[in-house]
């Protein structure tokens, strides 16, 4: 049988029930024992700084804190080791060392002595001021400098924030002499870029363009599974080639002979001979769809990328494969040649890009910075340097070993294409149709552009999947998802007074990661 109590009784059981659960706060903290945290302190100095702790503590310090036993909160007495000495002409090494080789550990050998003071004072002046003071400060930091900081995190300033003697009207202040933050130096004007052309005759998405080497005429694949080749000067078509049965993903022109190379989710890899205007040659190996390609500068060797995961490394003349450069855990979506090593340069979409060793066939460097998808590399013509693209970030690196440089950030897309030009203009094409123009030496973003579709296209059709500059480097050509393909050229009445860099010298931040 419950027993049944009145309101009043369970309210107050409730209270009470309420109070014992509140009244024992948890997350107060444990009022501070100033004796067991002097044992604390006692340890932590004879644990951290034990191998300092008989350093000499400076004159200086010592008569600003008025006495050696003032510094000291917490009551720790002097080395025995430094008693009845004069402190600031002792000075004994973290390990006791002979004056001269030969000589043997005394008491005597142990310690350095330094010269009298009138001697140091005569070798004072004979040293600039600052030198002198630089010198004087280049001692470790005294007992009571590590009694006072004792209770800091290790590492809490920087290694070049430390107390530095500043001249102020001749005399010798302690002040602490933060180092100036990085700012970007001023980046070098360029003109803008303006379309002034667009040529339309895909029947489908342009996927990949390039200029031959005699800027005569340029040529793209397109998702309707054609590669046509059109004339710079006039934008006219000249020629369409057939053979492909699916998407062409990327085309290049050798300047070594007269051939064409092409790739496409088809699995195939193309030679065509452009007297004939036929397919000579086919490299069979991938086991997916071909990604992109790039012919050697002075090796009759062509490189092709693979969603297996793959680059494969090709003689041109034999069809036969050199080498199967695998690593990569995800689809190869770009790969770069160039005559320096090293030779071979991918990006893929397991976020990392490699630098390949051509004639082992095997990785020298895994960049693994990107935290997205890396769909573009570019080199520069001229340094020995690349920049690769993904939606994280652009990252700009050193050749041989891929050293970080810098980050380009602000391109928030997905970049499908990098191009850069001698004169340090770099352009990012993204999945949405914007293009962006950075100066490559500063990474400052001078302008940014989003051509309107082609009559007829959806927006969403807006999209960049490849571009390059022509020969002369005075034409940007861009394969765009409305079917065309737009040529971008320098606007000739613009100068630094009509279009001026608004830039500011902000603070660099640079992530590394």
């Amino acid at each position: 049988e419950v027993q049944k109590h009145s309101v009043h009784t369970l309210v107050f059981r409730s209270l009470k029930r309420t109070h014992d659960m509140f009244v024992a706060d948890n997350a107060k903290p444990i009022p501070l024992d100033e004796e067991s945290h002097k044992v604390k302190m006692a340890v932590k100095l004879r644990t951290e700084y034990g191998s300092v702790l008989h350093m000499p503590t400076l004159k200086e310090n010592l008569r600003e804190k008025g006495g050696p036993n003032t510094g000291d909160p917490y009551g720790h007495k002097q080395y025995s080791g430094n008693q009845g000495q004069e402190l600031e002409y002792l000075i004994t090494g973290t390990h006791p060392y002979p004056p001269g080789p030969g000589v043997a550990l005394t008491a005597d050998t142990k310690v350095q002595r330094m010269p009298s003071e009138s001697a140091a004072q005569s070798l004072a002046v004979a040293l600039p001021a600052s030198q002198a003071r630089m010198d004087a400060n280049r001692t470790a930091a005294g007992v009571g400098d590590i009694y006072r900081h004792a209770g800091i995190p290790e590492r809490s300033q920087p290694p070049g924030m430390s107390v530095a003697m500043v001249e102020a009207g001749g005399n010798k202040n302690s002040a602490l002499t933060a180092k100036k933050a990085p700012t970007m130096p001023k980046p070098q004007w360029h003109p803008p870029w303006k379309l002034y052309r667009v040529i339309s005759g895909h029947l489908g998405w342009v996927r990949c363009i390039a200029v031959e080497p005699g800027n005569q005429w340029f040529v793209t694949g397109s998702a309707d599974r054609t590669i046509k080749i059109w004339d710079l000067a006039s934008g006219k078509l000249k020629l369409s080639l057939t053979g492909h049965i699916s998407t062409v993903r990327g085309v290049i022109v050798s300047a070594r002979s007269p051939y064409l190379f092409s790739c496409g989710e088809d699995k195939q890899v193309k030679c065509w001979d452009l007297e004939y205007n036929k397919v000579i040659r086919h490299y069979h190996g991938h086991l997916s769809a071909v990604y992109g390609l790039d012919l050697h500068p002075t090796i009759d060797v062509l490189v092709t990328c693979s969603r297996d995961s793959t680059a494969r490394i090709w003689d041109v003349r034999t069809k036969a494969s050199v080498h199967t450069l695998s690593g990569h855990t995800n689809a190869v979506a770009t790969v770069k040649c160039q005559a320096a090593e090293p030779q071979i340069i991918t990006g893929s979409h397991d976020t990392t890009i490699r630098l390949w060793d051509l004639v082992a066939g095997k990785t020298r460097v895994t960049l693994t910075n990107h935290k997205k998808s890396v769909r573009a590399v570019v080199l520069h013509p001229r340094h020995y340097t690349f920049a690769s693209g993904s939606p994280d970030n652009i990252k700009q690196w050193k050749f041989p070993d891929g050293n970080f440089i810098q980050n380009l950030s602000g391109h928030n897309a997905i970049i499908n294409t990098l191009a850069v030009n001698s004169d340090g203009v770099l352009v990012s094409g993204a999945d949405n149709g914007t293009m962006h123009l950075w100066d490559w030496r500063t990474g400052y973003n001078f302008q940014r552009v989003h051509a309107a579709v082609q009559p007829g296209s959806l927006d969403s059709e807006s999209g960049i999947f490849a571009c390059v500059f022509d020969q002369s480097e005075s034409r940007l050509l861009t394969a765009e998802a409305d079917k065309t393909i737009k040529v971008y050229k320098e606007d000739d009445t613009a100068t630094e007074e009509t279009h001026p860099v608004s830039w500011k010298p902000e603070i660099i931040k640079r992530k590394r990661f």
